[in-house]
């Protein structure tokens, strides 16, 4: 479970390199990442270009299906409710995130749309993984910019 988080860390840090927040993704199947991701909002000028949604449509592509039953997600931040709803509808088999979000997170900071159960039979949410990791690279990102 580490290993995958480290390299959705290594995603966070491109992002942080192109001035995007730092938040990264990837999405496994059968113990192989098929998909990885980093926030791209800023450099495409669109406020849907999450790591998550841009690991969701990747992985898509690669199963051909946009039902990604048998997929687990790791994202470096706890997904806001744009992402938790698209993780939702792909039915990822699990949510791992590191970080908590505490202004945004709905994955349990602010709501859990996974804990609604006539919306959620399907995905299980684990956070904390190398909580510390990510939540240091956000600080020093926005350390940076002030």
């Amino acid at each position: 479970m580490t290993h995958f988080m480290r390299l959705a860390l290594q995603q966070a840090v491109q992002a942080a390199e192109l001035g995007e927040i730092p938040v990264g993704a990837l999405v496994v199947h059968q113990g192989k990442v098929i998909a990885q991701a980093h926030n791209q909002c800023v450099s495409h000028h669109n406020v849907s270009h999450h790591a998550e949604i841009l690991a969701l449509a990747q992985a898509g592509q690669v199963q051909q299906n946009y039902r990604l039953n048998d997929c687990d997600l790791y994202v470096t931040l706890e997904p806001c409710t744009m992402c938790a709803s698209a993780i939702l509808q792909a039915r990822i088999r699990r949510l791992i995130f590191a970080a908590p979000e505490p202004k945004t997170g709905a994955a349990g900071s602010v709501l859990n749309l996974f804990a609604m159960k006539n919306w959620n039979a399907h995905t299980a949410v684990l956070g904390g993984v190398l909580a510390q990791e990510s939540r240091q690279l956000l600080q020093n990102f926005f350390q940076a910019r002030r």
